[in-house]
């Protein structure tokens, strides 16, 4: 029994064996062999490929930056003001439009019969037309007298009108501006009256006057109370290249007035103009800061001309203002303002009888060319329309 167990062994131990050494030989097997060399390879060339680009030896072209250069600065366009001898047709045209004073004087002189009524209505127009009494009574006595004597129809009554207002306005007066220093001097024009009645803008619309005379001109801000009415006097001055004197606010206007004189003596100016504050809170304060002005002024140059604004649409009250300037400096000619706005074209002969000086500028309007030389039969044809 012994030996069978034996056997059994054997054999199992013979077929772990067999199993063994299969499974070793079919692993082996499976691996594949390394591959051969290959026999037609091409060897490396040893010289250098003819295609290849060699790199530049130059430097690269760099662009230089741009740089913007600045525009050169644009000078302002200057206006060309319009010539004072051609505004005369304006005023005119301007005047025409609101001529009632000589439309309703004719039309009473028109009529068939010239009684005492007819002729106290003339009266009450003319004084209505600020004309004033005394100058009024005047020419309704040389109208009775010429129109008795020469017949009372229309073309006749016409011209008996205009020439009784022609002398009653005054031809006679010497309405040139005294714009022309004494030698190399500049002339010196001093603007006075009080503020609203556009002494400021007439400043600068006689500046436009200058220009277009072909004149050099200097302006002085020296109403330093207002600073509008310096930046207004400065937009004036750029729009024609006329330079402004200017000062701090509330400074003194007569050093203003002083540098603006001496300036336009060192730059060969022909003409300053300065304009002046127009506070009328009392006559002393006004104949002071007005009186002071004149004299630095006076130090280095005569003043050669006194320029009093009025506002034509007030009336009697315009003629206190005049009354109060006139006593406080020699005005030398009046400048009415606004008087395309107001019937009452009488302010003319009125003003001019009560200070003995002549209307010698008028202002027609708002625009900047507004302002022209005062012609008496111009005037007069204007208000006859």
């Amino acid at each position: 029994m012994e030996w069978l167990y034996l056997v059994i062994g054997i054999a199992v131990v013979a077929v772990l064996g067999v199993i063994g050494f299969v499974t070793t030989r079919g692993g082996r097997g499976s691996v594949a062999p390394p591959p051969e060399a290959p026999t037609d390879v091409i060897a490396p060339s040893t010289e250098a490929p003819t295609d290849v680009i060699a790199p530049s030896t130059e430097a690269p072209t760099v662009e230089a930056p741009s740089v913007e250069t600045p525009a050169e600065p644009v000078a302002p366009t200057l206006e060309k003001p319009e010539r004072p001898a051609s505004r005369l047709v304006r005023l005119r045209q301007r005047l025409a439009g609101s001529g009632t004073l000589g439309r309703g004087l004719l039309g009473l002189l028109s009529k068939e019969r010239l009684d005492e009524d007819t002729w106290e209505a003339i009266e009450d127009l003319l004084i209505g037309a600020d004309i004033g009494v005394e100058p009024t009574q005047q020419l309704v006595e040389k109208l009775r007298t010429r129109l008795r004597v020469e017949g009372g129809d229309l073309p006749d009554a016409r011209t008996v009108l205009r020439e009784e207002l022609i002398a009653l306005v005054d031809p006679t007066f010497d309405r040139s501006l005294r714009v022309t220093g004494e030698g190399d001097a500049p002339g010196v024009v001093l603007v006075v009256g009080v503020n609203g009645t556009g002494k400021t803008t007439t400043v600068g619309k006689l500046a436009r006057i200058l220009v277009a005379e072909d004149r050099t001109a200097l302006l002085g801000a020296a109403d330093t109370f207002r600073a509008a009415a310096t930046e207004q006097l400065a937009t004036w001055g750029d729009r024609v290249g006329v330079e402004v004197v200017r000062g701090p606010e509330g400074g003194d206007p007569a050093s203003v007035a002083f540098e603006a004189v001496a300036r336009g003596i060192r730059e060969d100016v022909d003409t300053v103009v300065v304009d002046t504050a127009g506070r009328l809170q009392n006559k002393q304060g006004l104949m002071d800061e007005l009186g002071k002005v004149k004299r630095v002024i006076e130090k280095q140059t005569p003043v050669t001309e006194v320029l009093l604004v009025l506002d034509a649409t007030t009336g009697q009250n315009g003629l206190v203002q005049a009354k109060v300037f006139s006593e406080v400096v020699d005005v030398t000619g009046i400048v009415l303002t606004k008087l395309d706005g107001s019937a009452k074209g009488g302010i003319v002969v009125a003003v001019q009888r009560q200070l003995g000086v002549p209307v010698k500028l008028v202002g027609l309007g708002e625009g900047p060319d507004d302002l022209a030389p005062f012609d008496a039969a111009a005037f007069v044809d204007a208000l006859l329309g």
